[in-house]
């Protein structure tokens, strides 16, 4: 018997070891967001859970970053509050928004796809959250789970 719903469906085992890797990731590059919105969905819990950020974070459950389109996600980003924020969707939302918050694209094979668990890490120079505008971003990483485990 399966997860009741998209919503309730766990990560599975590739899922799983692309989380705990990412979070390795981001703690070596100091990478430590003060702010999270994060899908309600048990998969995005659990990826968050892996990461294994610090207690400190505040996490903000947002049943509307499941499935969200680009605009609901970037409405969701103008309503931060943190100096680094992580925001955990899920696709296609998150490849969109990706793409239409930078100014350029990275030299990254995999970015146009962007597979389960890639993480851009991208720079704004703004300073509220309030008038972030697409385009606006200026990559600083992106990475997948691939790129650091050399498994799929």
């Amino acid at each position: 018997a399966g997860a009741s719903s998209d919503h309730d469906r766990p990560l599975n085992p590739r899922g799983r070891r692309g989380a705990t890797a990412l979070g390795d990731r981001l703690r070596e590059l100091r990478l430590v967001p003060d702010q999270v919105l994060c899908s309600s969905a048990a998969r995005t819990r659990e990826t968050l859970a892996r990461l294994k950020l610090p207690t400190r974070t505040q996490v903000d459950f947002l049943r509307g970053l499941y499935l969200a389109t680009h605009g609901e996600m970037l409405r969701e980003l103008r309503a931060a509050q943190g100096d680094v924020v992580l925001m955990l969707g899920h696709n296609p939302g998150t490849s969109i928004v990706a793409d239409q918050l930078l100014g350029a694209p990275p030299d990254h094979p995999r970015f146009e796809g962007y597979p389960t668990g890639a993480t851009l890490v991208a720079d704004f120079d703004i300073d509220d959250w309030l008038t972030l505008q697409w385009g606006a971003g200026r990559v600083v990483d992106f990475f997948t789970p691939h790129d650091l485990t050399g498994r799929e």
